[in-house]
């Protein structure tokens, strides 16, 4: 599949997640918490560094990996690296929402483009089947727009919708 075919295809199925699969406006203003085997905080070299059993929650958000890299500069984050074997997000939404889950070899946030890049192995799904799948993934927070794959290297684009479930005689859809 062209990856321009696959882009469009993920922009689709982004269509068909429901709103609170997004992440929560709260999550923002919400404290962070870290916890991890050891740290180094070099606040004057502008980054520190968590390692073992890394974890970070903050309101509905939860990501877990191996090794956290936090680069700052004037008190404000600039970049975060998560690698794991492999490091996930899971965003919880409100209500009856479906979990928004994410893993790869290694994420990447850049505050200043806002990007997530996810590589090795990326992998976005959501506990009612649907999936996208490809070694390299560029998720745009700020425009809600996705970039897989890579025609030079041959990186494929894999992507799983699952059909909607019809409703039962009483309008309300029908139970697995």
């Amino acid at each position: 599949m062209p990856v321009s075919i696959a882009r469009r295809a993920f922009a689709m199925w982004l269509l068909c997640l429901p709103i609170t699969g997004q992440s929560q406006p709260t999550d923002r203003d919400q404290a962070i918490y870290i916890e991890a085997d050891s740290a180094v905080l070099m606040e004057k070299k502008g980054f520190s560094e968590y390692t073992g059993n890394v974890v970070i929650r903050q309101g509905a958000l939860e990501m877990h990996g191996d090794n956290m890299t936090v680069y700052n500069s004037e008190n404000n984050i600039d970049r975060i690296i998560l690698t794991g074997s492999p490091a996930t997000i899971v965003q919880h939404p409100e209500g009856d929402g479906e979990d928004l889950h994410a893993e790869a070899g290694k994420m990447e946030y850049r505050a200043a483009e806002e990007h997530i890049i996810l590589t090795g192995a990326a992998r976005i799904w959501q506990t009612d089947g649907k999936e996208f799948r490809s070694e390299k993934i560029i998720y745009n927070v700020k425009t809600r727009t996705v970039n897989a794959g890579d025609s030079a290297t041959g990186d494929r684009v894999h992507i799983t919708l699952q059909p909607k479930k019809k409703p039962d005689d009483n309008g309300k859809p029908e139970s697995k």
